[in-house]
């Protein structure tokens, strides 16, 4: 009983926090913010079509038509020269959708401008498991990609079906196989997988676990279901109402299962060896967002690229920032944000934060840091702080809320260009 007021009060105080910290400015035009010094950024690319959209997806995303998705990737193109032109640089790339491998002689071709403009060390780029296919993978592989990202979600059929993936991706069975056959193409080879379906039961879950370790991944990143406000009905609908009281089970039955082998590479991020994770945000203090309806976080200005994809792709060809709203973080804000995402790696060295703002950070984080001892989810030891098995599922929470908030940002965006 103690754990879940205590889960549930979690919940609500960051569903709040980060409602408020989602807000965006009205009034000044945004702009690029400026790059002051050389630290750790990621490069994210977002593409924004899918050849069929999921119930629960929340992410800007729209029907794959090729003529526009051509027209967009050139716009891309010219979005990631505008950065080089503001002096930046990057160590990675990050391409996510939507489905980034659905022209993939486009991508290949925007991964070669990338690491023209940049100093790139590792690309991961997320795809399907229909496009698991000879002639994509061996592009992939000569574009430089380090790690491939599958959604797979489940392997049981049943679960398949209600998420309308079924007849697209192919059954379990054979998913598992395309997975199996292509171990080793690739540095990291990174299975999605979502737990607290409202129709998925503990055997299901653990037929999906033993699949995993059957098959070998490099990596597992075990999502808990998010549903933003928009998605709901749609959710409730074909999905059915999801139960947040049953989350924590799924989410220790995944850890029973996997940790043996695997090790944390973030809360719900097992991996067997160091790779990039899908949380960039983790290993990266600053991540610049490209694409119609991404969003980045740069020099202390958490900012949205519009999600209109032919206004994007206007304002790209004028050679203007597709910029359509930010928002400054103080300096007790960005504690705050690198607290939670350092945090979600399941360890933090303090002294970190006092290189970075040259200040100590008791004073703006006494109370988080000391809730969270008190209440068994971190342990202090010589100026590092570690998750404990509770708050590993904490950071669950807290980072399902962050999501969540974001989809309902852009929720938002798109209602806006619709009024």
């Amino acid at each position: 009983m103690i754990q879940r007021i205590i889960n549930q009060t979690i919940t609500a105080v960051v569903r709040r926090e980060f409602s408020r910290a989602m807000r965006f400015e009205e009034g000044n035009p945004p702009v690029i913010p400026i790059a002051p010094k050389q630290t750790p950024r990621l490069l994210y690319l977002h593409v924004p079509f899918c050849e069929k959209l999921c119930p629960y997806c929340s992410f800007n995303r729209f029907l794959f038509d090729e003529s526009v998705c051509r027209s967009y990737f050139q716009a891309l193109r010219i979005e990631i020269q505008l950065y080089r032109e503001r002096g930046y640089d990057f160590g990675g790339v990050y391409v996510g959708g939507g489905t980034p491998t659905v022209m993939i002689e486009e991508l290949a071709d925007t991964l070669r401008v990338a690491k023209d403009c940049f100093s790139i060390r590792e690309i991961s780029v997320e795809t399907n498991p229909n496009h698991l296919t000879e002639d994509r993978l061996r592009i992939l592989k000569e574009a430089g990609v380090n790690r491939l990202s599958v959604g797979v979600q489940s392997f049981d059929n049943g679960l398949l079906k209600d998420m309308d993936r079924f007849e697209k991706y192919g059954a379990g069975e054979e998913i598992a196989a395309r997975l199996a056959a292509i171990g080793g193409r690739f540095d990291t080879l990174n299975a999605d997988m979502m737990f607290n379906f409202p129709s998925q039961t503990p055997e299901i879950l653990d037929q999906d676990l033993k699949t995993l370790l059957k098959i070998g991944v490099d990596q597992v990143t075990y999502y808990p279901l998010m549903v933003s406000d928009s998605t709901r009905q749609q959710v409730a609908k074909t999905l059915g109402k999801v139960d947040y009281g049953r989350e924590e089970r799924f989410y220790a039955q995944i850890l029973r299962r996997l940790l043996p082998t695997y090790r944390f590479s973030s809360a719900w991020c097992f991996s067997r060896k160091d790779s990039m994770i899908d949380e960039y945000i983790v290993d990266y203090d600053e991540y610049a967002g490209l694409g119609s309806g991404s969003i980045g976080f740069l020099n202390g200005v958490c900012y949205a690229n519009t999600f209109n994809i032919q206004e994007y792709i206007q304002k790209i060809d004028r050679g203007e920032a597709p910029l359509m709203a930010d928002r400054i973080f103080s300096r007790k804000d960005q504690m705050r944000y690198d607290f939670l995402m350092k945090l979600f790696g399941t360890r933090l060295d303090l002294k970190t934060f006092y290189d970075k703002y040259g200040v100590n950070p008791w004073p703006y984080l006494w109370f988080e840091i000391l809730s969270f001892i008190l209440a068994g989810r971190l342990r202090y030891d010589k100026g590092r702080l570690t998750l404990t098995d509770k708050g590993c599922y904490s950071w669950v929470i807290m980072m399902r809320e962050f999501f969540t908030s974001v989809n309902n940002f852009r929720d938002f965006c798109r209602e806006k260009l619709q009024s």
